[in-house]
């Protein structure tokens, strides 16, 4: 299989894992600005679970790109991927229409955790297959992000059952981390290509 073609189903499934959360956002029930306070907490976490999105969208491009041959177990691990990220519509909905309730909180983080597993795999088993001495290896160097993240998620998962907005605001963070995009990727094959 080429890089194209798994590239290609990744961005669909992806596309419309963000069309099925677009469409599970409620309405407003007026036409005044107070409307927008009912249906707020689902709003908020819908921009977050975006972002989220968005984020894997971008570094999984970039990682693609990095990768010179697709192999069966490249394959398996970008499935895994796909797997965990749609659940994020799911998780999204229930702690949005659930106001960041405790056990939703956790949930969410939960899938957040696995998403971030799934992406660690899928990187080292495209790492494996192009050695540890590829341009794609030195890019992602220490990778301190990509460690730290799931740090988080897992420490937010408990936090939410003592106080949720510490959970929501560690999402909050690691999105923030993660919004500059990662350029290892991109600035190593460019200095590969010089």
């Amino acid at each position: 299989m080429s890089k194209g073609r798994l590239e290609a189903f990744s961005d669909g499934v992806l596309a419309i894992i963000i069309t099925i959360m677009v469409l599970e956002l409620p309405s407003p029930e007026g036409t005044d600005w107070s409307a927008l306070a009912p249906v707020t907490p689902v709003l908020l976490t819908y921009v977050l679970s975006f972002v989220y999105l968005g984020i894997y969208w971008n570094n999984h491009h970039h990682l693609l790109h990095a990768a010179r041959a697709i192999s069966g177990a490249v394959l398996w691990a970008n499935l895994h991927l796909l797997f965990w990220l749609s659940l994020v519509p799911f998780v999204t909905g229930w702690m949005g229409h659930n106001h960041w309730a405790p056990v939703p909180t956790a949930a969410y983080g939960f899938v957040m955790l696995l998403a971030a597993i799934a992406y660690w795999v899928l990187q080292y088993t495209i790492l494996a297959r192009q050695g540890h001495d590829s341009v794609l290896a030195r890019a992602l160097g220490s990778d301190l992000k990509g460690k730290l993240s799931p740090v988080m998620y897992a420490a937010a998962i408990p936090l939410a059952f003592v106080n949720q907005w510490i959970s929501d605001a560690i999402y909050v963070g690691v999105a923030l981390i993660w919004l500059v995009p990662d350029r290892r990727i991109e600035l190593a094959f460019d200095r590969e290509s010089q």
